[in-house]
């Protein structure tokens, strides 16, 4: 059968999952463009790998329809698998082989023909080939967390499913990870991520924000920081605990976050929210200016709306 060919990477309408009495995922309709990166963010426990499963059929939906790279997401599941790579949070391989002979496992579960091209031809790639004799036990999580990319691309996957990749894993490392995650994408591969860090969100070309099974806001990094409304004051000097104090629950104030030597003071009411903060420092050792909204100031404001559907009822 051939694939099908469909303009979106993935185009779902209104899925919905409960496992028991808890509504995992509610309405999640979302389109993610061949060739994407597309991030997921949220709070743990937030509906973001059950999304992702259910959007490449690896989860069938209670409700819901859509399509991953042209197939039917309830009815033809097994292509759809056939075509997707999946990097788990977890390091799954075996630690007592070395990366070749992981590679080599894998690409014998996939009946791969021309296997040791195929395994050589991932080391490569990968820059693995220095190490490629080495225990993957031995391996620190940089080079883990390649093996594991290396593998689940043996396949040739046109869209790649990583939860949490670069959990653990050292800057430098991280960086190197999106280096060639935006490599592939430019090779037209579609990659869905959850991460919860906000540089590598600001990396994803669209981001998704879920929060206890709701889709809370997408769009472009800048366009989820905009649909929000929010205006930041940056207030430094002086003792900062106190001013946090002082400026908690008074009008206009929904939020402050402490920043380095400084505080992030955010709300939507833009009028209100200046009014407190000059009325506050007035006569005080404080500087307060405007400062641009980042990702973080909108996640922390997403999760102060958003209500945990596992917490016990009031």
């Amino acid at each position: 059968m051939n694939a099908p060919t469909a303009a979106d990477a993935i185009d779902v309408r209104a899925l919905n999952k409960r496992f028991g009495n808890k509504h995992v995922v509610n309405d999640l309709t979302l389109k993610v463009k061949r060739g994407e990166i597309f991030g997921f963010l949220g709070p743990n426990g937030s509906g973001k790998t059950t999304s992702i499963r259910l959007m490449c059929g690896l989860l069938t939906p209670d409700s819901g329809s859509g399509t991953c790279l042209g197939y039917d997401i309830r009815t033809q599941s097994g292509e759809i698998k056939r075509r997707v790579g999946y990097m788990t949070q977890r390091f799954s391989f075996w630690d007592d082989l070395s990366i070749r002979e992981n590679l080599d496992f894998v690409a014998r579960m996939y009946e791969m023909p021309a296997r040791r091209e195929v395994v050589e031809r991932a080391i490569a790639n990968l820059g693995l080939a220095a190490r490629a004799g080495q225990l993957a036990g031995s391996l620190s999580g940089g080079w883990k967390q390649r093996l594991a990319l290396a593998a689940c691309m043996l396949h040739e996957p046109e869209l790649l499913l990583l939860d949490e990749p670069t959990a653990g894993v050292d800057p430098s490392a991280r960086r190197d990870f999106w280096e060639e995650l935006h490599a592939l994408a430019a090779r037209g591969i579609s990659i869905l991520v959850s991460t919860h860090y906000m540089d590598e969100a600001e990396r994803c070309h669209k981001l998704a924000y879920l929060a206890y099974g709701k889709l809370m806001a997408q769009g472009t990094a800048k366009e989820v920081i905009e649909s929000q409304g929010l205006t930041t004051w940056e207030v430094s000097g002086g003792d900062l605990a106190e001013i946090s104090e002082r400026l908690r629950g008074r009008p206009g104030i929904e939020q402050i976050a402490a920043f380095g030597s400084s505080l992030h003071v955010t709300g939507s009411n833009a009028a209100a929210l200046e009014q407190t903060l000059r009325e506050a420092i007035a006569g005080m050792p404080y500087h307060a200016q405007p400062t641009a909204t980042g990702l973080e100031d909108v996640f922390i404001h997403l999760m102060e709306q958003s209500v945990d559907n596992f917490a016990p009822p009031q």
